[in-house]
C-alpha cells in the first residue's frame, strides 16, 4: 500500500508542476523578463524545467515556441548621481 501511496504522490507532484510552466520570474520581476523573443539569451538546456531556470536565476516563459524558453533576464539600471 506505500509504494501505491507513493507513487499517487509523485503523479500529483508531476501534475502540479507541468500546470505551470508559462511566465514563471521567481525572484526576478515582470519587468526583468520581458525580453523580446529575438533577443533572448538562452541561459537553460534540453528540458530544462521553469524551477530549474528560475533556480540559475533565469526567466521562463515557453508561451513562444522556437526561442529560448529559459533566457537571460534583462538588467535593472542602477541610478548614479
Amino acid at each position: 500500500m506505500e509504494a501505491r501511496t507513493f507513487w499517487l504522490l509523485v503523479v500529483v507532484v508531476l501534475a502540479l508542476g507541468s500546470s505551470s510552466s508559462t511566465g514563471q520570474y521567481v525572484g526576478l520581476s515582470a519587468n526583468q523578463c520581458a525580453v523580446p523573443a529575438k533577443d533572448r539569451v538562452d541561459c537553460g538546456y534540453p528540458e530544462v524545467t521553469p524551477e530549474q531556470c528560475n533556480n540559475r536565476g533565469c526567466c521562463f516563459d515557453s508561451s513562444i515556441p522556437g526561442v529560448p524558453w529559459c533566457f537571460k533576464p534583462l538588467q535593472e539600471a542602477e541610478c548614479t548621481f
